[in-house]
Formats: C-alpha cells, structure tokens, sequence
C-alpha cells in the first residue's frame, strides 16, 4: 500500500520544472479554497428557509465528527508528511505534523456530502465536491500530502457525513431551536429593520 501511495504521489507532485501559473493555482486552491466551506455554510443559513438552515447545521454536525475522528486517528497513528521524509517537491510551507487523513479533505468533502445527500442541495453539493477534489489535487501537487492521505479523509468525511445524516432527528430539533434564539438575539436590530430573516 504505502509502495502505491508513493508512486501515485510521484506521478501527481509538481516539480521545479512545473509551470509557474499552475504552481500558483494550486497554492491559491490549497490556502484559499477552504475558505468556501464556511461561506457556503453561511449563505445557506441566512437564506428564508427552515429546511435549508437544518441542512447547513447537519452539515456542520457532520464537520465536527469528522474533525473528532480524524484527531483521534492522527494520535493512534502518525504519518508523517512528504517532505518529513523526505520525498518530492514541496511549494507551500507546511508544520511537519501528521499528514493522515487530511483535514482540508475531510472538511470540504464532508460539506460536499452532506448537501448531496439532500435534494433541496444537491447542485450545490456537486460543486462542493468538485471543489474537494481540487484542493486534494492541489495539496498533494504541492508536497504536503499523500494521496492516501485524501482518501482516509474522503473515507472519514463518507462516514461523518452519513452519521450526522442518518441520526439527525434525535439532534436537530433542539439545536436549531438554540441556535435560532441566539441568531435573534445576534441580529435583532437587522432581523427589526428587515434585513435578515427571523
């Protein structure tokens, strides 16, 4: 296995000959491009829509076990990253922690999953995951990751994803009942004038 993670890490990792623009491309989707995942959450929330505001909570729900999972992974177990051991290029400065599973992986596809696995989301959803997939290209084109690394963190975020999905009704009730009262309190003068929805 690990023989075939680093051959499939050698045919995707740049290398100081690769174009300059695909270089910064992909800096751009391995810094920048994570930053979508609360924006997309944040939309959805503050859109007039029940059902939609519960989809970007369970999505939320489905970030935090999945994040939850893949620190216990990283303390029973510590891959380190490509240029720890070193192998390949790396372009993007990095601290040497566990590489396995990928955080940035997980996140964006757990977000992915969860809005495909609505109806009333799934266009957006389809897009996240492309979006996913293109940060997990562009952390291992820059040295910073594994490819297996991606797919422990597409396994996790599957799996956070479903568990948040599938036991939602035993939580989002009472959660989205809090976080409503909070989000009144927050925006009262806003929710008063008309500019966002109670």
């Amino acid at each position: 296995m690990e023989a075939l993670n680093l051959y499939l890490f050698s045919l995707i990792n740049a290398t100081p000959q690769s174009p300059h623009w695909l270089l910064g491309l992909a800096n751009v989707l391995a810094v920048y491009a994570i930053f979508l995942v609360p924006v997309v959450l944040v939309i959805g929330w503050l859109r007039r829509d029940e059902a939609r505001h519960r989809l970007m909570l369970a999505a939320l729900i489905a970030c935090g076990v999945a994040l939850a999972i893949n620190g216990v992974i990283g303390l029973l177990w510590f891959h380190p990253r490509p240029f720890v051991m070193p192998v390949g290029h790396t372009f993007l400065h990095h601290s040497a922690d566990a590489s396995f599973p990928s955080d940035h992986m997980t996140i964006a596809m757990t977000v992915a999953l969860s809005l495909l696995m609505a109806r009333e989301t799934r266009a957006m959803g389809a897009i996240m995951f492309a979006i996913a997939l293109a940060v997990g290209w562009s952390r291992i084109y820059l040295g910073v990751h594994f490819p297996i690394d991606m797919i422990g963190g597409a396994l996790v975020a599957l799996f956070g994803a479903s568990v948040a999905h599938l036991t939602k009704r035993l939580y989002i009730r009472p959660l989205y009942r809090l976080l409503r009262g909070f989000h009144r309190r927050l925006f009262a003068v806003l929710i008063r004038r008309g500019w966002m929805s109670r």
